[in-house]
């Protein structure tokens, strides 16, 4: 017999406990739990070193909401022993690392919103957490497949959703798309996280020149801060400049 294997992430520890007993008890189930996106990034890596790959994780939408301090939509790599990663970002990370990992995330209540920030993110399914088991385990085998599930009730509101993000998409691509070659890898380097002087040094520009190309970049993108530019930026699909290595040629045949 094919056993699926589930990973469920849930910060509530007798939530996780129970939805991973109930899921054991299926023949074709082989079920673990993770109490925090860290510790789920782990399971992930040491499953997969194995030779073991999860086939599915259910993720809690509102992972480290009940941490004191927790920041939204932080980045995976940010996230801390104490389980300050957010389940989107979570997706995100894990779709980034392990693309076979199908992904569905569990709600406590429906949000069009955060069920597209989830899709976008490469989950395949948004169930409520108070589904039947029946309901959870058709749509886990039906991800497997390669099958998008969402509530009926919420596939109005997460198509407009979609639709208005794609719109903004297309209009920050445009933006993006006036910059000149080295102001786009100005922008980049902003999207990796690059202070001016650190960007003149990677670029062999002098600060002062940097200063210009980052003023350039905000007065074409319309904005008025970095941070500004680089949500810009990460719309329109620019990702951050690859800093393990030198790719900027000497010479400034990109200014």
């Amino acid at each position: 017999m094919v056993r699926i294997r589930v990973l469920v992430v849930d910060d509530h520890r007798i939530f996780a406990e129970s939805l991973a007993a109930a899921l054991a008890a299926e023949p074709d189930v082989e079920v673990s739990a993770a109490g925090s996106g860290p510790a789920a990034l782990r399971s992930l890596e040491r499953a997969a070193a194995e030779g073991r790959r999860f086939d599915v994780l259910l993720v809690d939408a509102d992972l480290g909401s009940n941490v004191q301090g927790i920041r939204p939509a932080v980045s995976v790599q940010e996230g801390n022993e104490d389980g300050l990663v957010d389940g989107i970002s979570l997706v995100a990370g894990v779709r980034t690392a392990q693309p076979a990992v199908r992904i569905v995330v569990l709600a406590e209540k429906d949000d069009p919103r955060r069920a597209a920030l989830a899709l976008q993110a490469g989950a395949s399914g948004w169930v409520a957490k108070d589904c039947s088991l029946s309901r959870l385990l058709t749509v886990i085998r039906g991800v497997l497949r390669d099958e998008t599930h969402l509530p009926p009730a919420l596939l109005t509101g997460v198509l407009r959703e979609l639709t208005a993000a794609r719109k903004h998409r297309t209009e920050s691509e445009r933006l993006v798309e006036s910059l000149t070659p080295r102001e786009r890898e100005v922008l980049r380097c902003m999207v990796a996280g690059l202070g001016r002087k650190a960007v003149a040094e990677r670029l062999f520009l002098s600060p002062h020149t940097v200063r210009t190309h980052m003023q350039n970049v905000l007065g074409k993108l319309g904005v008025h801060s970095t941070l500004a530019a680089v949500a810009l930026a990460r719309r329109a699909g620019v990702g951050p400049a690859d800093l393990a290595g030198d790719v900027v040629e000497r010479g400034g045949q990109l200014a």
